[in-house]
């Protein structure tokens, strides 16, 4: 007999130190986001960081940020993501159990 655990559960499982002077993640033009066909970043992002408005704004909140950089590599056309680790003692903390 197999478990099945939901990704969801899994990332509850994480815990994250919020660095609120310095977010890793920010939007370089919010002005290309608002031309963007697509709108990858707000569905792609396995953490749900990034969001669209009802207004058409897109906005990221780096709060729960997996570090993985998949909104980097989805916004390559555009390179319209400033994306760095966090300072040192903040950012993600995985548990594994």
């Amino acid at each position: 007999m197999s478990i099945v655990v939901k990704v969801e559960e899994k990332l509850f499982q994480n815990r994250y130190k919020v660095d609120s002077g310095k977010p890793h993640i920010e939007i370089k033009d919010a002005d290309v986001c608002r031309h963007c066909d697509s709108h990858a970043c707000t569905v792609c992002c396995p953490a749900g960081c990034w969001t669209m408005e009802g207004n058409g704004n897109v906005t990221v909140i780096s709060d729960g940020c997996l570090e993985c950089g998949t909104c980097r590599i989805i916004c390559n056309e555009h390179r319209n993501v400033a994306w760095e680790y966090p300072r040192g003692g903040y950012g993600i903390l995985f548990k594994f159990g």
